[in-house]
C-alpha cells in the first residue's frame, strides 16, 4: 500500500462515524491520523502483521516507522501490539503537525473482546518525547493512558415499558491519562501543560434503522496539575468541561 494511509496507532479511527463515541477520546489526542508513505501487511494463521515507513503526523518528511501485530486469539478475542516512532528530529511545526508529538515513540496494547450483545476493548497507550533543545524540549515527558470502549447493543426482544429497544445501542468510554515533566525543568506540553493529568467519560445513544443513525452524545473531562492559560474555557483556567452533540447520518 502506498499514498495516504490511516495509522496504525490506536484504537480509534479518523472519522467519526468510524467510533463508537462521536469525538475521539484523550488517549487518541496523542496518536496521529492519516500519514503518508508506504505499508506492507502479512498474514500468517491468526496473527496480522504490519509495517510502515511514513511522514507521522503529516509533516512531509519521511522518517517514522511503524510496526503493528494483531492475535485473533479465537471468534470474541483479539491482542493488538502497536509501536512507532521518529527515528530523526525534525521541527517541522504546523496545526497539522504538533512539533512535539511528531517527535515521540508511541506504544499500544489493545484487547478487543465480542460476546453477544457485548463489544468491550480496554487499551493501554505509552509515549515518549526525549530532551530535543532545538524544538523546545529541555527535558523529556512522557504520557500513560489507559481506556475502555464499551457497547451494548440491544435485541429486537429487548423493550421497556412496551417500546422496543431494537436499533438502540449504548457505547461508553472511560479514559485516564498522565504526562510528566514540569515547567520548571522545561519538559514539552503533551497535554494542559507539563505534568498535567485528565480524565474522561463519554456517553453515546445511538439509533440505527438501515442506513439511517442518529447519536446523542454527553462528555465530561477533569484535569489536575494544570498550566494556566492551557486548560478549558476562554482563558484556558478552567478544569473541567462538559459536552454535548448530537450527529445524524446516511451510512453508504
Amino acid at each position: 500500500m502506498a499514498g495516504k494511509l490511516p495509522t496504525l496507532i490506536g484504537a480509534e479511527y479518523t472519522f467519526s462515524f468510524e467510533n463508537m463515541n462521536v469525538e475521539r477520546g484523550l488517549l487518541w489526542n496523542q496518536e496521529n491520523a492519516v500519514n503518508r508513505g508506504v505499508q506492507a501487511n502479512y498474514t500468517v494463521g491468526p496473527v496480522a502483521l504490519s509495517a510502515s515507513w511514513n511522514d507521522g503526523l503529516y509533516s512531509d518528511v519521511y522518517s517514522w516507522a511503524w510496526l503493528s501485530a494483531t492475535w485473533t486469539i479465537d471468534k470474541t478475542d483479539t491482542l493488538a501490539l502497536i509501536g512507532g516512532g521518529n527515528t530523526k528530529r525534525t521541527k517541522v511545526s504546523t496545526l497539522a503537525t504538533p512539533v512535539f508529538l511528531n517527535n515521540e515513540q508511541i506504544y499500544n496494547v489493545i484487547y478487543t473482546h465480542t460476546s453477544g450483545a457485548w463489544t468491550l476493548q480496554p487499551y493501554l497507550q505509552y509515549t515518549h518525547v526525549p530532551t530535543i533543545p532545538e524544538i523546545g524540549s529541555y527535558h523529556d515527558a512522557s504520557t500513560f493512558g489507559v481506556a475502555l470502549l464499551a457497547n451494548y447493543t440491544f435485541d429486537a426482544a429487548s423493550s421497556v415499558g412496551g417500546l422496543s429497544l431494537s436499533g438502540f445501542s449504548s457505547p461508553v468510554r472511560v479514559e485516564y491519562i498522565s504526562s510528566s515533566g514540569s515547567v520548571a525543568n522545561g519538559a514539552p506540553n503533551l497535554m494542559y501543560g507539563p505534568g498535567s493529568k485528565a480524565w474522561s467519560i463519554t456517553v453515546t445513544p445511538t439509533y440505527q434503522l438501515n442506513s439511517f443513525f442518529a447519536r446523542a452524545e454527553f462528555s465530561y473531562v477533569g484535569a489536575r496539575d494544570t498550566t494556566p492559560g492551557l486548560a478549558f474555557g476562554s482563558d484556558g483556567n478552567s478544569k473541567s468541561q462538559t459536552r454535548g452533540l448530537l450527529e445524524v447520518g446516511i451510512l453508504f
